[in-house]
């Protein structure tokens, strides 16, 4: 937006970077539980590889942008089209055995925290030799190849609900058990919160480097994205053998903790360096609330409408997407940026605390700790 849309103020850049960075997810909250849904009924690979499609295009199509409202507008498209990790996610939790839950969703968690610090480094080097547009193009190519091997080697079982069932997914929850509703809900907002502090902490970053060391904010921008996408897989792979010790509960408690002490400590004044290290301790502590949530909700949720529970959970942790860097981009517009990282560092706060007054630890939470203890390591070793 600064070097190709002609935003050139640091208020305008702040509001405009809230509004395009919030606006798929909105359009993701209205879309992921209908995606859910259908995939209930007609199986979850082929949501995934609509998603991977659907994005592929809408990202490309940025590349050729010419104002800010056009990128916002393809955002809109890209939120409503695309949710290839909630599709992921239903699809791996749905098809993995109960004990292996929280093992299984850490080493997806780390696989899109992996990409997430290529993607981000080498976008940072080749924008500024290519050109930032380049690098849209290129990553919507790269979208849609990956479906190639989901199309090819993914399996799935068949969706255990018949179609000519007519029991909702309201009823099934109902029937799962006592407090089941309850706890879904306790876990789908805290999903929401997590994605939007962070969210709200990603722009936020981009525009604290940009205040900092303007001449180089692109590099640096990659660089610091990529070493906290490796913060986040380390978390991803590594969480589970913490977890046998804390439990879910105590785990994502004590994390949000200091995810809200490790937000607002970027707001104090400091050198790049600082801003940056802090930043990738942000991520690490992100790196273990994902896959620890997800964890808690697919074992939560029955096996037949997981996929409409998760798109459920999506469509939360879109409004988060959404809404934390809307609400921090005019925040930072009106206050200042340290006045919109405490803002976001209030949310993990309040993250925290709905997890320990509201939550609950899940049923199968026990046997996955059990297991992951006896297993993690003959599982991982077999894997690699």
């Amino acid at each position: 937006m600064r070097h190709d849309l002609g935003i050139a103020t640091d208020q305008s850049l702040a509001f405009w970077s809230g509004i395009v960075a919030g606006t798929s997810g909105f359009s993701m909250a209205i879309a992921s539980p209908i995606w859910g849904a259908l995939a209930d009924r007609f199986g979850r690979k082929s949501m995934l590889i609509r998603a991977m499609v659907g994005g592929g295009i809408s990202v490309g199509l940025m590349g050729l942008a010419r104002s800010a409202l056009e990128l916002a507008g393809l955002r809109f498209v890209q939120g409503a089209a695309s949710g290839t990790v909630a599709s992921a996610t239903a699809l791996v939790a749905a098809e993995t055995p109960r004990e292996h839950v929280a093992w299984s969703l850490g080493i997806l968690s780390s696989a899109v925290a992996l990409g997430s610090a290529v993607g981000p480094t080498v976008g940072g080097l080749a924008g500024g030799r290519f050109g930032l547009r380049t690098i849209f193009v290129a990553g919507g190519a790269l979208l849609l190849l990956s479906a190639v091997p989901v199309v090819l080697l993914v399996r799935e079982t068949a969706p255990r609900r018949p179609r000519t069932d007519r029991g909702g997914t309201l009823a099934r929850l109902q029937a799962a058990g006592p407090g089941t509703l309850r706890a879904l809900a306790v876990l789908i907002l805290a999903s929401g919160l997590m994605q939007a502090s962070y969210s709200a902490t990603q722009q936020l970053i981009v525009l604290r480097v940009i205040q900092l060391s303007p001449g180089s904010a692109s590099a640096i921008t990659g660089i610091a994205f990529g070493a906290a996408g490796v913060a986040t897989a380390l978390a991803g792979v590594t969480y589970a053998r913490l977890l046998r010790r804390t439990g879910y509960r105590a785990l994502i408690t004590g994390t949000a903790v200091l995810l809200a002490l490790s937000t607002a400590a970027i707001a104090v004044p400091g050198s790049i360096v600082a801003v940056v290290s802090i930043f990738v301790v942000v991520s690490l502590l992100f790196g273990a609330l994902t896959p620890a949530l997800a964890s808690m909700v697919g074992l939560e949720a029955p096996r037949e409408v997981a996929a409409s529970i998760f798109g459920v959970s999506a469509s939360a942790f879109a409004v988060g997407f959404g809404l934390g860097p809307l609400l921090a981009g005019l925040t930072a517009s009106a206050a200042g940026v340290p006045a919109g990282l405490l803002l976001a560092a209030g949310m993990a706060a309040v993250l925290a605390l709905l997890v320990y007054a509201a939550s609950r630890e899940p049923s199968g939470g026990d046997r996955d700790r059990r297991a992951a203890s006896a297993s993690a390591k003959p599982v991982a070793q077999e894997e690699v």
